[in-house]
């Protein structure tokens, strides 16, 4: 049985959502209102943190480093501005949280990187039967 408020925050969240984690470098395309006009703009960084959750009230950090400065953006996971986020790199990480990457410096502030299997982090199904026949007709038969 669900709540009343249940049913109005599903109806808000997004059906697409990659499984961003801390550690992962993203980008982030942000609609971005100058005036009358509209633009996307990209941001691109490592996860530092995520935070409440993977629901409607769901945040991640994102750190990048322009010109020599640290800039961090806190982006609420399904706010209409966000128009996509891409997971460019993944790496293994032992925290939920990586605060620790604000004071570091040279070697301390690198990640390990993992295999990054995009189809399984964007959640991504095959659209049509065609598709589906087309990736089982590659696989090799053992017999």
């Amino acid at each position: 049985m669900t709540t009343k408020t249940a049913q109005i925050t599903q109806t808000y969240l997004k059906p697409q959502m990659p499984d961003v984690r801390p550690g992962d470098t993203v980008r982030v395309h942000v609609r971005i209102t100058e005036g009358v006009k509209e633009r996307i703009q990209v941001f691109e960084g490592i996860v530092l943190a995520q935070k409440h959750g993977k629901g409607i009230e769901g945040t991640m950090t994102v750190r990048k480093v322009s010109q020599g400065v640290g800039v961090e953006r806190i982006f609420p996971l399904h706010s209409p501005l966000i128009e996509k986020i891409e997971i460019v790199k993944r790496t293994k990480v032992r925290r939920a949280k990586l605060y620790y990457l604000r004071d570091a410096k040279g070697k301390r502030g690198r990640l390990k990187a993992t295999d990054l299997d995009v189809a399984m982090i964007t959640n991504e199904q095959p659209s049509s039967e065609q598709e589906i026949e087309e990736e089982v007709a590659e696989e090799p038969v053992t017999e």
